[in-house]
């Protein structure tokens, strides 16, 4: 790993966490490893953002409640909408460890943001978290009018696991029937759970913050069997066709196990036909993005503001 370039901030962060130790994850319960795991998401993300308004919701679910969080940048009507999943590999993360991410995009681009709080693995297994992520998507656009957003100006996006549900609901959207998208937001996304054996996980195995034992461990928390791992549901790589997608940007980190995942799917969206960009970040490890200690150009943010402003049109505004 000495031989790793590593931006100076990343750097740093990179070493504290190594030289602070802690037990492994499935050394802990699921809640002591929320509360050793939430804290230090939060804290890469910085003080928090005050934007014009942030409001909480329950979008109604046969099963259980989902709660999500509309932040707003105005009170402007017909405001297009980002809807948004937390990283956290199904088990961790929630609403507060990505709270001041979703007020930078929301401030960034313009646009309002919608966070779903989805149901969290091991208390339950797929297809919760899927379930979740599409129904938040559906409630947003039947009740976009209402809430002073534009039905027909919607994307979605996420971060790892939040990344994998970003594309698994842009298929869909796709196979359903809608609602249509202009963007997915693809941030070092998991895309195929099926093996782990892709370049980078051969390349990095244990040696950074997330790995392979770690998103084995977390995939396993997720599937109730390991042949759902096959389900393109799950490993939106394995669609039969990704034909008819709507418009990506794939952001990924130069050292990261999943990076393998979002290039390999960043090529297959254009092979199918679909208008995607692509962008690996130098020197960067998984959970960069938005970072605090980062400026906006080394951290991602700029490039998805300007990629979600013109998928909404704000950049002719």
């Amino acid at each position: 790993m000495d031989d790793l370039k590593f931006l100076p901030e990343i750097e740093k962060i990179f070493k504290e966490v190594k030289a602070a130790g802690g037990p492994l994850m499935w050394e802990v319960s699921t809640e002591e490893l929320r509360g050793l795991r939430n804290p230090f998401i939060t804290g890469t993300l910085g003080p928090t953002r005050k934007i014009h308004q942030v409001t909480e919701h329950m979008v109604p679910h046969k099963d259980a409640d989902i709660p999500c969080r509309l932040y707003r940048p105005s009170e402007a009507k017909g405001l297009p909408c980002l809807v948004y999943y937390h990283g956290g590999g199904w088990v961790v993360g929630d609403l507060e460890t990505h709270d001041n991410l979703c007020r930078k995009l929301c401030l960034a681009v313009g646009c309002a943001v919608f966070s779903v709080g989805y149901r969290l693995a091991p208390e339950h297994k797929y297809p919760a978290a899927k379930d979740d992520a599409f129904n938040a998507l559906v409630w947003l656009y039947e009740n976009a009018a209402g809430l002073g957003l534009d039905p027909g100006r919607l994307a979605v996006g996420g971060d790892s696991c939040g990344g994998n549900l970003a594309a698994v609901v842009s298929l869909m959207a796709r196979d359903m029937g809608g609602p249509a998208l202009k963007l997915q937001l693809l941030v070092y996304p998991a895309t195929d759970v099926s093996g782990f054996e892709r370049p980078t996980y051969a390349k990095y195995g244990d040696d950074l913050l997330l790995t392979k034992s770690g998103m084995q461990f977390f995939t396993g928390c997720y599937l109730n069997e390991s042949d759902e791992a096959k389900d393109p549901l799950v490993s939106p790589l394995l669609a039969s066709s990704l034909e008819g997608l709507p418009p990506a940007l794939v952001i990924t980190a130069e050292h990261d196990v999943l990076t393998s995942d979002g290039e390999d799917y960043s090529q297959a969206l254009g092979e199918a036909g679909v208008l995607v960009q692509y962008k690996r970040f130098p020197g960067t490890i998984h959970l960069f993005f938005g970072m605090e200690a980062l400026s906006a150009q080394e951290n991602g943010l700029d490039l998805a503001a300007k990629a979600l402003k013109e998928a909404f049109g704000l950049d002719r505004a």
